[in-house]
């Protein structure tokens, strides 16, 4: 059977319309060019950058040193430490979002009056930008003479404490941590309310405990949400900044200075454009590395859960 062209009222076939078709590649491309210019271009000039000794205070000279300044970042004690501090301030920060938020996840899963506001009080801290976080822990809650909580510990007989400086990395932790718990509840929240309801009480009619419905119902259908926060949280915990710079300024000495804010330092305090770059470079290997750690880490469990 062939099959009959279309004719016109004259009683000859249309001809084949002529011009440019776009594809479906061609209408992406434009996207693509954009995000390789603003992100891979600026990447691979920090690479390019790191293998100098480039300092903006003396200008035209810029040597190639190959890896010295990478050997000269992972053979300071100082710079050692630094690496140290922004991966506990990423870690305690990730552990602690995980816990309270699931906890806050759990109470809201549930019905009771009020639950909306709650929600929405809960969900406020995440939209306070950094430095406004920064500012407002700093002189309002732990400010030694007038903060709020230097005023509970003396109501109950104690010494009003300068937080910042007496526990500089825990004070960071605990303010990041009350910035991005509504994040990691808000994702847990949802993982939790995708799950059908016949299976718990399928397992509440076998006689099972709440902890034995959390370790083998709940916890094992939250994973795939426990991954997005642990993704997103570690890639955001790494660049942590303003924070940092709002509150203690890397102090005291280096207690609190993490690779973004040391990235500043060198870069815009001593302008330091090699140093700074190589630091830039450690910094995305690090994320990506942990980051593709924890994700097959919970897949291992996820995986040894379901078997």
């Amino acid at each position: 059977m062939t099959a009959v062209l279309p004719t016109t009222v004259s009683g000859t076939a249309p001809a084949p319309k002529r011009g440019l078709r776009l594809t479906p590649a061609a209408l992406i491309w434009p996207a693509m060019i954009y995000l390789i210019a603003t992100t891979q271009v600026p990447f691979f000039m920090t690479v390019y950058y790191s293998f100098f000794r480039y300092n903006l205070v003396i200008p035209g000279a810029r040597p190639f040193i190959g890896l010295e300044n990478y050997r000269n970042l992972l053979t300071d004690p100082q710079n050692l430490h630094i690496l140290w501090n922004t991966i506990v301030l990423a870690g305690g920060t990730l552990i602690l979002t995980l816990i309270i938020g699931g906890a806050l996840a759990m109470l809201l899963n549930r019905d009771f009056p009020g639950r909306t506001l709650l929600r929405t009080l809960l969900i406020s801290s995440f939209l306070v930008m950094p430095i406004v976080t920064a500012v407002v822990w700093k002189n309002m809650l732990m400010n030694p003479v007038f903060g709020f909580f230097s005023w509970v510990v003396t109501q109950f007989g104690g010494q009003p404490v300068d937080w910042l400086a007496q526990y500089p990395m825990a004070s960071v932790i605990a303010m990041i941590t009350w910035e991005w718990t509504p994040f990691a509840m808000l994702i847990l929240l949802t993982g939790l309310q995708s799950l059908p309801d016949d299976q718990l009480e399928a397992a509440r009619l076998d006689g099972a405990s709440p902890i034995q419905e959390f370790q083998h119902i709940v916890l094992p259908h939250w994973m795939q949400a426990i991954q997005v926060v642990v993704l997103m949280e570690t890639i955001a915990l790494l660049q942590v900044y303003g924070e940092i710079y709002g509150s203690t300024s890397g102090g005291p000495g280096i207690a609190t200075t993490n690779l973004p804010y040391f990235i500043y330092q060198k870069a815009f305090a001593e302008y330091n454009i090699g140093l700074a770059s190589a630091a830039g470079v450690l910094t995305v290997i690090l994320t990506n590395v942990l980051a593709v750690y924890l994700l097959r880490l919970i897949s291992r469990t996820r995986s040894s859960q379901g078997g």
